[in-house]
């Protein structure tokens, strides 16, 4: 997706590109060796592998033991229902008895689908990088109320395609409640302008995801990867019998 794109994307295309994001497949094991069952690996004394937080070289965001034998990675969007449910169903379980056991690093990277996703996607990177994850999970629970206040505010969320790059996510989050939303959530409002305004990172942003997604061939979201291994699935009841397959007990 062209930078133009991700920044004139129409409302109407919104709703289309979140349902679009929902396919779901069927449970697909092959390819994940089936291997023992992974000892727990001890964090550093007077800290928590779901406590750890690294930023990749990919621009992703990890939590865990950065040298767990086990690497799971998301491509998700911040549009997609899909990735809500995920959010909702998986992450709770994959950092507190996976992650926090040290054999699993869990990283999440953004596709990025639409000019909504993309100015969630700099908020949630705007403050502690600690605090990635958790207002991602956030933003994902309040799906619903952002596009239903995007709905209500249309004239502004489109009126952000003509303006200039310093202002134009600013004026997306201002329609869709997303200063407020973050504000409530310890992001500042001028910490949040601030991270909207800066056209270099959001690009950044973008291109990476641009770039990402062509060398991967990932076209949906959520998109897992395990170990180097795309799979067939979407969902955590489906995922998890693969990290388990692969030695996560």
């Amino acid at each position: 997706m062209t930078k133009r794109r991700l920044f004139s994307l129409p409302l109407t295309a919104l709703a289309a590109l979140a349902l679009a994001a929902c396919n779901d497949t069927a449970e697909n094991e092959a390819g994940v060796a089936e291997g023992e069952a992974l000892p727990a690996i001890a964090a550093p004394a007077g800290t928590s592998w779901a406590d750890t937080v690294t930023i990749t070289p990919e621009g992703g965001y990890a939590i865990g033991n950065p040298d767990a034998p086990l690497k799971l990675v998301e491509y998700a969007s911040h549009t997609c229902g899909a990735c809500a449910s995920f959010a909702a169903t998986g992450k709770p379980a994959i950092r507190d008895k996976y992650v926090a056991s040290g054999v699993v690093n869990f990283e999440l990277r953004n596709l990025v689908r639409d000019p909504i996703d993309l100015t969630i996607a700099t908020l949630v990177r705007c403050g502690a990088k600690e605090n990635m994850q958790p207002l991602s999970d956030q933003a994902w629970a309040a799906l619903d109320q952002t596009f239903a206040a995007v709905e209500a505010n249309q004239a502004l969320y489109q009126s952000a395609a003509s303006q200039p790059d310093t202002a134009r996510f600013v004026t997306i989050a201002q329609s869709a409640g997303l200063i407020e939303f973050f504000a409530a959530r310890g992001l500042s409002a001028d910490q949040a302008q601030t991270c909207l305004a800066d056209a270099n990172a959001i690009e950044a942003i973008a291109d990476a995801s641009t770039s990402q997604a062509e060398e991967l061939g990932i076209q949906a979201t959520p998109t897992f990867i395990l170990n180097g291994k795309k799979l067939d699935v979407t969902q955590w009841p489906q995922l998890e019998p693969l990290l388990q397959r692969a030695g996560a007990r």
